[in-house]
């Protein structure tokens, strides 16, 4: 990659690598400079920009992104992850279910080492994740990385396992407790109260609960007897040995003792057993008196570990010593919460199509069930709805539109009806808007007449979504710079979204609101191409059978030189 100033008169396709404000507005950094930009930069007086202009042996830092990404999870549901569509080189992984992050410490940094344009970030080993949550990034440092470098890092990826989710499972979970003399069945129903928590914040099934005296024969009659796939062993006294009481009673049921204590504070007085030969013994786990309390302890990591159909053993405590110190970090979430609520996560975005437009100006004919490949222009979009990572779908419908609700018919998406649609296109916005749940972060607002739009660039739509970085709304433009649709806009915008009344649209909205916007650059002319005439259709059809002639001819060329 060739990094510096630039002539203008050779910076046509190259990358923008710095923003630049112009008196008709910004330029900003990463974009590719198209002839009118160049205009504009001559217009302004400059002669040079500082640019990124990629060598044929480079991979666009997006490209890149998503074929590391890819590799890290080629099997989506079976490594509990989903990956984003890349933007300015980031392409993230999420957690697809409640779990634990499986990931292999070595290769992640073999991957680093690879090349310094070439980063993977992760959560730590065996930190406990819930559903969206983002538990790695690949980012791309500069506009590009090595082809050779990418290739490296694609084949350490799919060498093994690198990153893996391991959900929660179904596992029942006996709990026996046990009572010194004197002690207030308050203190004892204070500890179970506190373990139920636990259990239940993990998906974890209590079966049964004893409570007996504190002494190894009680216990090892009530591990014996206990029901549930794993055992865990509350004591009225904290268990100070390997022959102390609770161990005692472990060893007598014929079981042994896999690990007494642990590096970790708060949670040293902990141990780990098993009851049972084979290839399912069930673990019994003794837990420390601190988790009475709700704040995070060593016997949490085990818990999550044990809930996640994971082994430990004894090496698999030790090394829970690097991180283990506990007690002086406040900020520490209760375990019960799970990850605090400011955790990175995928956003909920739905998908909002509007089709509720009369197409007057198709002479009779309705725009939104013309034929593309066979199919309604209507059941196609609703197709590439469908395949994008869009979490909600919906079509907006005028009052009693059967022909376009059977177009939509076996879509999936929900489809609500805008009583005042003949008033214009914000009666739609606004009735879409109220359709969704307040769980709802985003909404995509795609037109109904758009041919180009694909599952492709509603994902790169998404993937630009971030309110942290002041992204709030994403808006599709042409590689020359001309606004267009889909736009995204997030929850905030939304009380002004279902204000909107008549024809207005939401450019009113995108004026006040300039500096939240992120343009997002579709190929070709998708962001723009609507076909509201017989003779736009008409057009665009020829168009896309002298591409697809142009295709096969080379195609043809190829395979027949």
């Amino acid at each position: 990659m060739r990094f510096g100033p630039t002539p203008l008169a050779a910076a046509e396709g190259a990358i923008l690598a710095h923003s630049l404000a112009l008196p008709e507005g910004r330029l900003k950094k990463g974009r590719r400079l198209s002839a009118t930009d160049l205009a504009r930069l001559a217009e302004a007086g400059l002669s040079e920009v500082v640019t990124a202009r990629l060598d044929p042996t480079d991979v666009h830092e997006d490209a890149a992104a998503a074929r590391i990404a890819h590799a890290l999870a080629p099997e989506p549901a079976v490594l509990g992850l989903t990956g984003s569509a890349p933007f300015t080189g980031r392409a993230n992984l999420f957690a697809d279910a409640a779990g634990v992050l499986c990931l292999d410490g070595a290769a992640v940094s073999r991957l680093n080492e690879l090349d310094e344009a070439i980063t993977l970030a992760t959560l730590p080993p065996f930190a406990r994740v819930v559903p969206r949550q983002m538990v790695a990034t690949v980012k791309i440092i500069p506009y590009a990385a090595p082809a050779t470098a990418v290739a490296e890092a694609e084949r350490i990826a799919l060498d093994g396992t690198l990153l893996e989710v391991r959900p929660f499972r179904e596992r029942t979970v006996g709990l026996l407790l046990t009572r010194v003399a004197g002690q207030r069945d308050g203190l004892i129903e204070k500890g179970a109260d506190a373990v139920r928590r636990r259990l239940t914040a993990l998906g974890l099934g209590l079966v049964e609960q004893r409570v007996v005296a504190h002494d190894p024969e009680a216990i090892s009659a009530a591990i014996s007897q206990i029901s549930g796939d794993v055992i865990l062993l509350l004591s009225g006294s904290a268990t100070s040995d390997r022959g102390d009481v609770g161990p005692a009673g472990l060893v007598a049921a014929g079981g042994h003792l896999v690990r007494f204590g642990m590096p970790v504070d708060p949670g040293n007085l902990l141990f780990l057993g098993e009851l049972g030969d084979g290839a399912g013994p069930r673990p019994v786990l003794g837990l420390p008196g601190c988790v009475r309390s709700p704040k995070l302890n060593g016997a949490d990591w085990v818990l999550e570990r044990l809930a996640a159909g994971l082994s430990i053993g004894p090496e698999d405590v030790s090394a829970m010593g690097v991180g283990g110190l506990l007690k002086e970090i406040p900020s520490r979430p209760a375990p019960r919460a799970g990850p605090t609520e400011t955790s990175a996560r995928r956003p909920m975005v739905a998908g909002v199509m509007l089709a509720a437009g009369a197409a007057r100006r198709m002479r009779g004919r309705d725009k939104l069930l013309e034929k593309i490949d066979g199919q309604p222009l209507l059941t196609r979009l609703a197709a590439e709805m469908r395949q994008s990572g869009l979490d909600q779908r919906l079509a907006v419908l005028r009052p009693e539109d059967q022909a376009r609700a059977a177009a939509l018919g076996a879509s999936g998406l929900a489809l609500v009806e805008n009583a005042r649609a003949a008033e214009g296109m914000g009666t739609s916005i606004a009735t879409g808007l109220r359709a969704l749940g307040s769980e709802v972060d985003a909404a995509l607002i795609l037109l109904g007449d758009m041919p180009e739009i694909t599952a492709a660039a509603i994902d790169r739509l998404i993937a630009a979504f971030d309110p942290s970085e002041g992204r709030e709304i994403v808006r599709a433009m042409t590689p020359s710079g001309r606004a267009g649709h889909p736009v995204l806009f997030g929850r905030r915008f939304f009380e002004g979204l279902i204000a909107l009344d008549g024809d207005r649209g939401a450019r009113a909205i995108l004026e006040e609101h300039a500096g939240f916007i992120t343009d997002v650059v579709l190929d070709g002319d998708a962001a723009i191409t609507d076909l509201d005439t017989p003779e736009a259709w008409e057009a665009w059809r020829a168009a896309r059978d002298d591409q697809d002639q142009l295709r096969n001819s080379a195609t043809g060329a190829i395979l027949n030189p």
